[in-house]
């Protein structure tokens, strides 16, 4: 078997730090860059961002839909970057959030974890919503090809609470449900589970001992949302180094086109980040 995508990523992280960089090309963003929204500039933005942080992101995530909206020309972007990622040894996880009933999930897998997919990545974010039944396909691609999940919990969107924060029918909310379930995945590996969690740093700290996951953490959230590296310090407090993976987006992307600029931003938030968690 493939060594596990949690113990490829712990090993990161320890050499890196825990940066992970957000590709993000909206509009707003390739317009201040002085780009055109097109293809041509998402394909620019990307390659751009991938070449500054290569030294110094432990990861990048480039975010779908900001590629999905170009269709097909957007993918074969998409595709490329991650591609050259692979070429530049940096993980990728695909920010797809994908979620659907068992047998539309086996499709996603081929998609996200398989490696004749040009789409395939180290790991895929998924929303567990439909029920975590549904994604036992994600969840066994993973496993099978040394890949990971991200599964969402508490994300930094406060419009989402009212939904994460409801309580079972054994009054547990439902985002500690979710972190209970995939601890239960991750007891299976030996070594870091592959089964992480997708954890907003603006959210308050939940009663589960997250030290416990046995995966690691996915934390949106910071810099322009407003979480310091210091909010995340007191969140994850006890848990082991090398398993808390922090992504920062629209706080480095703004600092370009200017690769020197990009590369700048990075290591600050790299070097914030290390001396708080690691």
């Amino acid at each position: 078997m493939a060594d596990s995508f949690g113990e490829r990523l712990q090993e990161r992280i320890r050499a890196l730090g825990p940066l992970c960089v957000g590709i993000d090309p909206s509009r707003q963003l390739l317009e201040s860059w002085g780009r055109t929204d097109s293809v041509e500039g998402l394909e620019f933005f990307s390659l751009a961002v991938l070449e500054a942080v290569t030294d110094t992101a432990a990861v990048i995530k480039p975010q779908v839909a900001f590629f999905e909206r170009f269709g097909s020309a957007g993918f074969r972007v998409l595709e490329r970057l991650i591609a050259d990622a692979r070429d530049a040894h940096v993980m990728v996880i695909g920010d797809a959030k994908r979620a659907d009933i068992g047998s539309t999930n086996e499709g996603y897998a081929e998609a996200w974890l398989h490696d004749r997919s040009p789409l395939c990545c180290d790991a895929v974010t998924v929303n567990p919503y439909l029920g975590f039944a549904a994604l036992e396909p994600l969840l066994s691609a993973a496993s099978a090809t040394g890949r990971g999940v991200f599964v969402l919990s508490a994300t930094s969107n406060s419009d989402e609470r009212a939904i994460q924060s409801a309580r079972t029918s054994e009054n547990e909310s439902v985002e500690e449900m979710v972190l209970r379930t995939v601890a239960g995945f991750n007891k299976r590996d030996d070594g870091l589970g592959s089964v992480g969690i997708v954890l907003g740093a603006t959210r308050d700290k939940p009663r589960f001992n997250l030290a416990s996951l046995g995966g690691p953490y996915l934390v949106p959230g910071v810099g322009m949302q407003g979480a310091t590296p210091e909010n995340v310090a007191r969140i994850f407090d006890r848990c082991p180094p090398g398993t808390v993976l922090v992504s920062v987006s629209r706080a480095i992307l703004q600092a370009g086109p200017e690769r020197a600029g990009l590369r700048d931003a990075a290591q600050r938030w790299r070097d914030d980040l290390s001396g708080a968690l690691l």
